[in-house]
């Protein structure tokens, strides 16, 4: 399953981000995380095997730390299209 998070802080300060991007980036279940601008702090995409895993990883990471103030979840039903590649092509 893909999952896509989208999770907002309780307080921006450089302490409490490095130690969430720390934490994502140890992560084997962490594809990809950003560091956004908008209503939300991090995009992460996470890949897991169910479900349960994935209620373990939010306990682990949401609930589980103070500076965390809220997350949506969004499940992919569909990849459409998936690829990290750029083309400098003018």
């Amino acid at each position: 399953m893909t999952i896509i998070v989208e999770v907002t802080m309780e307080r921006e300060n450089l302490g409490v981000l490095d130690s969430f991007k720390r934490r994502m980036r140890a992560s084997p279940l962490v594809q990809q995380c950003y560091y956004t601008t908008g209503e939300a702090d991090f995009t992460v995409i996470l890949v897991v095997r169910d479900i349960q895993e994935y209620q373990i990883f939010t306990e682990e990471n949401f609930f589980g730390t103070p500076e965390v103030r809220k997350f949506k979840t969004s499940i992919v039903m569909d990849r459409v299209k998936v690829g990290l590649g750029v083309s400098l092509d003018d």
